[in-house]
């Protein structure tokens, strides 16, 4: 399926200068209000579902085929889902609109041999046509590399080696575990466990994929294994390590490997408690569940239990409706429930709910309950700091993450809360996490302090593009607005450096780039509000530049849209069809920047009020029946994975017209 998301050419109707009227605004935030409202959970929360690719219900056959386990007839549900994103081309994409990803669709071919699909069904035709055209298995991932090997439909001798060793590496050693990204650390040694224990599982022949093999399996491998000599590099150096670390394997030259295989066992085990799974994310949670079954724990074992439960509460259950006439099954990647009642409560108090309204008290003493009081992996940088701070899920206890705790933060501060000491205390111990997780060079990164180590960018195993946690000016522009809200201004060395730190990253065209949202109208809008709040000048040149380049990439109808394309191609930063979510943030980053009597914000304002719906609420989907897809306006790891927020597309247009309306309100009084 092939989704466009280009600019809008066609001339759209003009509004010139009618300014909605506030009124209409007024109405539009009430209904908007009441709507996100009524999506509250009776215990306080908001948890909007994340959407992903079709990588999790691959993976997810992949699990329970090589365990031998799982419900068939929810397998079935979850191939039937799966095949629903098939591009017209045979490949899938890990975005709508996006180009086939070779991994992604491997893993959907396997799947569903697997699930007895025949290679000569034309859809499974079209997809090996596709592959093959573009350089076939060995040009997968290593993880896909990884899961194939354990069904033998790969050679662990060809996969980049994951030695368990590396969790001996002390933690003042430059190439430790906790010098690579929190996630990649979660997702890595579990791994690691399974490329020495090497799990294998015989399929049928028929369920196999040879034929995905460029002039077939062996002949591809053979050559994937000589590797060209070139100039001496780092990627080399890893290379020849790498083919050492194999040849040791295949000799069994291996003395550290019983003591590394209990050291990351017992990580391993450390982290399953305290959280919904390791890490809490399905990859960590997956990979996890297979490397217990690999350390001899049996099905009935407790700790397989617990990981399996776990794993299967990320399952959604669809039944048949006019858009799919068949059920289906999906998984999710992860719940969101502290990061979405976070941005909700602070929506809902711009918004104009009362300080001491039940419902939004209900929701801070949830979050309340969710602080961080035990230091996870965060303190080998920080040992001196007390815990504090959230994560983004139910339960997540060794993984707070700096955006998350300010996001809360900000929403504490929209509620008189009775507890006003208890919420004081809380407050005061996550200010001061906050600025000792501060980088070296002013910005935060999500998880870890300086997780900048661009060697390990090289290492054969990092090629899915996510082994750091560099400091991110969307995280440091939350960051400032917090801290404005608990007085801190630039007087205030740190906060001045967090300032710097975000001048010096800004785009030549005045744009700044979105880690965590889709993509620059997301780093420039979040970079916009923290100067603001800080105190910086809307006149300074470099405010004044990003809100013409807002203003440049607006569409033709009014609204703002990006894709995740722009993360592969710069230069379509700014560009994709109009969203309630993107609208919302570029409008939030103009009346920053101060700019409340353009056109622009004329259109954008229109735009989200001729697009809510009777009920509310904004839709963020595209195409019919069968093909109908959440946008993707959320970002997991840049060019490999992306996440559709559920509920961005209704509280951040709710805060938008909230702010504007108050930017009129204030002008009309002068």
């Amino acid at each position: 399926m092939m989704i466009q998301q280009t600019k809008t050419q066609d001339a759209a109707p003009r509004f010139g200068r009618l300014d909605a009227d506030l009124t209409e605004v007024e109405s539009a935030i009430v209904r908007s209000r009441e709507y996100l409202l009524s999506r509250q959970h009776p215990d306080g929360y908001w948890n909007g579902e994340l959407e992903a690719d079709a990588m999790l219900e691959a993976d997810y056959i992949f699990l329970h085929t090589l365990l031998e386990s799982g419900d068939p007839g929810r397998l079935r549900r979850a191939l039937t889902e799966m095949m629903r994103y098939q591009n017209e081309d045979g490949s899938w994409s890990i975005y709508p609109g996006g180009p086939g990803n070779l991994s992604l669709s491997v893993k959907c071919y396997s799947s569903a041999k697997l699930m007895g699909i025949g290679g000569d069904d034309p859809r499974l035709a079209k997809c090996r046509e596709w592959v093959l055209a573009h350089g076939g298995v060995v040009e997968c991932n290593t993880f896909t590399k990884m899961y194939l090997c354990a069904l033998g439909e790969y050679d662990y001798d060809a996969v980049p080696a994951i030695p368990p060793e590396i969790v001996l590496f002390p933690k003042w050693f430059y190439f430790n575990i906790y010098e690579i990204s929190a996630w990649s650390r979660s997702i890595l040694v579990p791994l690691a466990i399974m490329y020495a224990k090497k799990p294998f599982k015989r399929i049928p022949s028929e369920q196999g994929i040879d034929e995905l093999f460029v002039g077939g399996r062996a002949n591809s491998i053979l050559r994937l294994r000589r590797y060209r000599k070139s100039f001496v590099s780092w990627r080399n150096f890893f290379i020849i390590l790498d083919r050492l670390m194999h040849w040791a394997e295949a000799v069994h030259i291996r003395p550290l490997r019983k003591l590394a295989l209990k050291r990351a066992e017992k990580w391993l085990l450390a982290r399953l408690e305290m959280s919904d799974g390791l890490g809490a994310i399905y990859p960590a949670m997956l990979n996890a569940i297979i490397a217990l079954r690999c350390l001899g724990y049996s099905e009935d074992d407790p700790q397989v239990i617990r990981a399996r439960d776990e794993f299967e509460k990320l399952g959604i259950e669809e039944p048949a409706n006019d858009v799919m006439p068949e059920p289906t099954f999906r998984m999710t990647p992860c719940a969101s429930p502290v990061w979405d009642t976070a941005q909700a409560v602070f929506a809902l108090g711009e918004a104009g709910v009362a300080r001491n309204d039940p419902r939004l008290l209900k929701a801070v003493d949830w979050m309340l309950s969710k602080e961080v009081r035990h230091k996870g992996d965060w303190a080998v940088k920080v040992p001196n700091t007390e815990p504090g701070g959230w994560y983004f899920e139910f339960n997540n206890e060794f993984y707070p993450d700096t955006d998350d705790t300010a996001q809360v933060l900000m929403a504490l501060n929209k509620v008189d809360n009775p507890r006003e000491r208890y919420q004081h205390q809380v407050a005061e111990r996550a200010i001061a996490w906050e600025f000792a997780m501060q980088c070296r060079n002013g910005g935060w990164g999500s998880f870890d302090k300086d997780n900048t180590k661009m060697i390990f960018q090289y290492i054969p195993f990092a090629d899915h593009n996510a082994m750091l946690d560099p400091p991110t000016v969307d995280i440091t522009g939350r960051m400032l607005e917090m801290l404005a809200g608990y007085g801190y201004a630039r007087g205030d060395k740190r906060v001045e450096k967090a300032i710097q730190f975000i001048l010096r990253e800004q785009e030549p065209d005045g744009s700044w780039f979105g880690r965590w949202g889709v993509n620059y109208i997301y780093g420039t809008f979040l970079v916009l509000r923290g100067l603001e709040a800080i105190g910086v000048d809307h006149l300074e040149p470099q405010i004044q530049q990003a809100a013409e380049w807002i203003r440049m990439v607006q569409n033709a109808d009014g609204g703002w849209g990006e894709t995740c394309g722009s993360y592969d191609d710069p230069n379509t930063r700014g560009v994709g069809i109009s969203t309630p979510s993107q609208t919302a943030w570029a409008l939030l980053g103009l009346l920053a920047a101060g700019d409340d009597r353009s056109d622009s914000i004329a259109k954008g304002v229109r735009w989200l009020l001729q697009r809510q719906q009777a009920d509310g609420s904004w839709d963020e989907s595209l195409g019919e029946g069968k093909l109908r897809q959440g946008i993707i306006t959320g970002t997991g790891f840049p060019r490999v994975f992306y996440l559709a927020y559920t509920l961005y597309r209704q509280y951040f247009p709710l805060l938008a017209l909230t702010s504007y309306r108050r930017t009129m309100e204030r002008a009309k009084s002068f």
